[in-house]
């Protein structure tokens, strides 16, 4: 059947981003990865670019572990022995004894009662936030939450929504100062690091607040923290914002198995009767498969890394090259948001200065990625890099020589 209408309403949409310079869809394809050597660490060669090689510093594999060949030799034991797909939703007959072990496995390196793994983390969150809210059910959320929280609290249709300033504690306290007479359970949602600017949620301060108010409300205020970008590659022992902040345990929380772990799917850990109810209603778990059998396996041997003695180390490396990236962008006389998450973010604060930097990066061999408005407010334009394990210092040296080329 004809669709030309409805394709020419597609196209104009299609056109209006072209025109606003957001279009997402012209997509980097890698090829094939050179192994370190010399010094370096790895490189990358894309299709449409023949044999150059490109230094990655836009990836979440922020500890490498991607191509740690034990990770990678325990996913192809297990879909040796499981085959590559679980053939069913978990329910049915898709859980296979991975599954179970990488559950086991995320519980006890989060100190929780049980864990609930996800196709990714965005599903994650899309499957508990609704799952949670009821008819008298508030979500409060900083307005610099990533996209899967915006669009679980869409879906979620609690009967109030709050947005709080960035980090701003007091207009979150405002928030529930008001809801408390007309909601029973409040849920505040934040990210645990903010992934556009490698800045991190006062955790601890959160949870207190939390405390405080928690009597106001007969079903709680809960906590729900999204720390993909933070858990494996934030503090010394790789346990993320918690960590960081001296928080403890927040209520739930969501992670990924896809950045610093190397691997694919996303995760909760909470308690025993949060997951357990979880299992029996969030749809994202009931009604779509599971991760392979290969890569539940392949993470919890990365989750097995990043709780060693050599984990430690990366992640010693991994902050060591991060403070050399960003005082070496700093000698340049380059604005950059300080911390010790591997986002590294340099603020150019002007669309056009961020578009030509992108440009001359990639001419040099050097991938990062550029944020213009209206993707982030004008005057927030940046170019986000993010360091990896795999970097060396004569990547870090290399990377800050190109970016002095831009204005020399």
């Amino acid at each position: 059947m004809p669709h030309d209408r409805l394709e020419t309403v597609l196209q104009a949409t299609i056109d209006r981003l072209d025109e606003a310079g957001t279009s997402k869809r012209e997509e980097l394809v890698i090829n094939a990865v050179i192994p370190p050597q010399g010094g370096y660490g790895p490189r990358y060669l894309l299709s449409g670019h023949g044999e150059k090689p490109f230094l990655r510093m836009n990836s979440n594999n922020y500890l490498g572990l991607s191509m740690q060949s034990e990770v990678a030799a325990a996913g192809e034991q297990a879909v040796g022995n499981f085959g590559t797909g679980p053939g069913a939703v978990r329910f049915i007959s898709g859980t296979w004894s991975p599954h179970t072990e990488l559950e086991h496995r995320l519980a006890a390196f989060h100190g929780r009662e049980a864990a609930i793994t996800f196709s990714s983390a965005y599903a994650t969150m899309m499957g508990v936030l609704p799952s949670l809210v009821t008819d008298k059910t508030a979500v409060i959320s900083d307005e610099l939450n990533h996209n899967c929280i915006i669009n679980a609290t869409r879906l979620a249709n609690p009967i109030d929504k709050r947005v709080y300033r960035h980090l701003d504690l007091a207009h979150l306290a405002s928030h529930l100062d008001e809801l408390r007479e007309t909601c029973n359970r409040a849920i505040v949602v934040t990210d645990g690091v903010f992934s556009m600017r490698g800045d991190h949620a006062p955790l601890d301060a959160i949870m207190a607040l939390a405390q405080q108010w928690d009597h106001a409300f007969r079903e709680n205020v809960i906590v729900i923290v999204d720390d993909s970008h933070g858990v494996g590659a934030f503090g010394v022992n790789g346990r993320g914002t918690e960590e960081v902040s001296a928080s403890g345990p927040v209520d739930l929380l969501i992670a990924t198995l896809g950045k610093a772990f190397g691997v694919n799917g996303g995760y909760l850990a909470a308690s025993q009767v949060v997951v357990d109810y979880l299992r029996e209603t969030a749809p994202f778990y009931i009604y779509s498969n599971p991760i392979g059998a290969g890569e539940a396996a392949a993470a919890k041997v990365a989750v097995d890394f990043v709780d060693s003695a050599l984990g430690k180390s990366r992640l010693e490396h991994l902050r060591t090259m991060t403070d050399r990236f960003e005082n070496g962008l700093k000698a340049l006389g380059y604005e950059v948001i300080g911390g010790s998450h591997p986002i590294v973010p340099m603020m150019l604060r002007e669309t056009s200065r961020t578009t030509a930097m992108i440009t001359h990066l990639r001419e040099h061999g050097l991938l990062a990625t550029g944020l213009s408005y209206p993707v982030v407010p004008q005057g927030d334009e940046e170019i986000r890099f993010q360091i990896s394990a795999d970097h060396t210092a004569a990547d870090i040296d290399e990377a800050l020589g190109i970016v002095h080329a831009f204005d020399n």
